[in-house]
């Protein structure tokens, strides 16, 4: 489904999303279209892009034609999620360690959405770090 949302072409594209969207949260998927993690991840955000978006916009970047941010983000993973409120990048405490990104794939639409709206709830307070609503730590899972 990656046909059905937006793609941002170029890094210019990529910042002026960040830059203009003032009253939601920029959701951007990095990866591949061909990816079979970032073809799930995409079946998952159009599913859930009306549903969230009066609080959010979702973008797809191709990590190989805009590779302008793989540095900058550390886009090594196949696919990322990532999420920016007002030009300023929304980290987001999974309990992972990683606090920067989702870059693994998530089945549920439910959990998608409460991420976002946590997000935005969070950053729509002025906070730049916010504490997800599920711990996704290995600790416990037995």
């Amino acid at each position: 489904m990656s046909y059905m949302l937006p793609h941002l072409h170029s890094g210019w594209a990529v910042d002026q999303a960040i830059l203009t969207e003032e009253k939601r949260v920029v959701v951007l998927r990095f990866g591949s279209d061909w990816d079979k993690t970032c073809m799930q991840t995409d079946e998952i955000l159009f599913s859930i892009a009306d549903d969230v978006k009066n609080f959010a916009v979702v973008y797809l970047v191709d990590i190989n034609s805009v590779p302008d941010f793989n540095d900058m983000y550390e886009l090594y993973d196949p696919c990322t999620v990532m999420f920016f409120f007002r030009n300023k990048h929304i980290m987001i405490d999974l309990g992972t360690g990683n606090n920067n990104k989702v870059n693994w794939y998530i089945n549920s639409r439910q959990e998608y959405i409460d991420i976002i709206e946590t997000v935005f709830r969070g950053a729509r307070k002025g906070r730049g770090l916010v504490v997800s609503p599920k711990d996704y730590s290995t600790k416990y899972r037995y």
